[in-house]
């Protein structure tokens, strides 16, 4: 195996466990959580979910597409 592809897979590994660490996190978080809205989709509206679950799970699905988007080329335009 190269270097780069186990490069990959220990990110791929670090990723998982840090957002499953933060869906942990944010589960026992919610709990007393009262405020509740519903998210107009396209198509429907979801049930009623807490305010805080909403902004989590966003920055969790964040975090993994951040992960998951190898940014490489994009950010070394000049190399020297």
């Amino acid at each position: 195996m190269t270097y780069k592809m186990i490069y990959s897979i220990r990110k791929i590994i670090f990723a998982t466990l840090f957002n499953s660490s933060l869906l942990i996190i944010l589960m026992i978080g919610i709990q007393n959580s009262t405020k509740k809205e519903k998210i107009n989709l396209i198509v429907s509206e979801t049930v009623e979910l807490p305010i805080s679950f909403i902004i989590g799970m966003s920055f969790i699905s964040g975090s993994i597409l951040g992960s998951i988007i190898n940014s490489n080329g994009y950010l070394r335009k000049n190399k020297f």
